[in-house]
């Protein structure tokens, strides 16, 4: 990646250093990008205000049998699209919501818990909501890139070894699939609100001993249960154009396609689905050239795709949190 006026390369090697440990201490952070610790804070506050840092945790459906995610398409009336996708961002089970097809299809993705959850969502309330013309729901069943893994993980910000040292190793967790139980909900919640909420902040928050907070959130990160992640506007490093790709592979070639999406540096997240289509991506480039030679070079020439769908985001409504969309 290339700098500018508005950032440098210790701004996105912070980044990266965020999505490999969200919760490191800036002192390990500072020793591993070779800068003091005042520069870590001093970078992070900035990036908070000027790139729309966040950092949260979020609940894991790959580790949680109960969590289902799904790709919401919901096509409406033009004049109440914003509104439309307003109200699912303010929803606490949605996350990744924009407006695609010239403002008047919303895309979300949606956490449903319960099948009660999930049947509310979407037999119950969305088709009642006016203006909407059509929904199409697609369950998400394999995630090949995205999740813990961020986008910037392919970007080469951090040398092998730098990446190495901030890499957590996971510590061994009891038998069986990783659940947040009722007990957990008040550290998930407080965690869900601020990432790298202290540990005295979050003693208070549960009402648990700082140790058991210690040692009952590392075994949940550890379990896969739940992750800490990172939002910021890459456009603020120069990568405005986010586009979502419904890819139609053949059956044979679905999880080879997967893989070498995943593999691919302008992919963010990349998942197998039900539906008309069996894939799904999302890509982030530079600008329209950049989405084009994505398309020829590398898309276009996977064996095994035979159709794509593309549909850029006009606007970015809620990434993993919602913030009021002004002016």
């Amino acid at each position: 990646m290339e700098s500018n006026a508005g950032y440098d390369v210790i701004d996105l090697r912070l980044l990266h250093a965020l999505e490999l440990d969200a919760r490191a201490p800036f002192s390990r952070i500072a020793t591993v990008l070779g800068v003091s610790d005042q520069t870590v804070a001093r970078r992070l506050r900035r990036l908070r205000a000027e790139a729309g840092l966040r950092i949260v945790a979020v609940r894991c459906a790959a580790a949680e049998d109960s969590l289902d995610h799904w790709l919401l398409r919901v096509r409406c009336a033009p004049e109440g699209a914003m509104a439309i996708a307003e109200a699912l961002a303010k929803r606490p089970d949605t996350a990744w919501i924009g407006l695609t097809s010239g403002g008047t299809e919303v895309m979300c993705m949606a956490n449903a818990r319960t099948r009660g959850h999930a049947d509310d969502l979407l037999l119950g309330r969305l088709p009642r909501t006016p203006h909407i013309v059509d929904i199409r729901a697609h369950q998400l069943l394999h995630r090949f890139y995205g999740g813990p893994s961020g986008w910037l993980h392919k970007s080469g910000a951090l040398t092998t070894e730098q990446a190495a040292a901030l890499t957590v190793t996971p510590l061994p967790g009891p038998p069986g699939p990783a659940v947040i139980s009722a007990e957990d909900e008040p550290l998930v919640a407080a965690l869900e609100e601020d990432g790298r909420a202290t540990y005295p902040e979050l003693q208070k928050a549960t009402g648990r001993s700082e140790s058991a907070v210690r040692r009952r959130l590392a075994q949940l990160v550890a379990s896969g249960a739940l992750y800490i992640d990172v939002e910021f506007d890459s456009g603020y490093f120069g990568f405005r154009n986010h586009t979502m790709f419904c890819i139609t592979a053949a059956p044979r070639a679905l999880h080879t396609v997967g893989e070498a999406l995943a593999a691919h540096p302008e992919i963010a997240y990349a998942a197998a689905t039900t539906g008309s289509s069996n894939l799904m991506a999302v890509t982030i480039t530079r600008d329209t050239g950049h989405l084009y030679r994505y398309l020829n070079e590398s898309l276009g020439r996977l064996e095994g795709v035979e159709h794509v769908e593309s549909m850029p985001f006009l606007r970015h409504v809620k990434q993993l949190t919602y913030r009021p969309f002004r002016g």
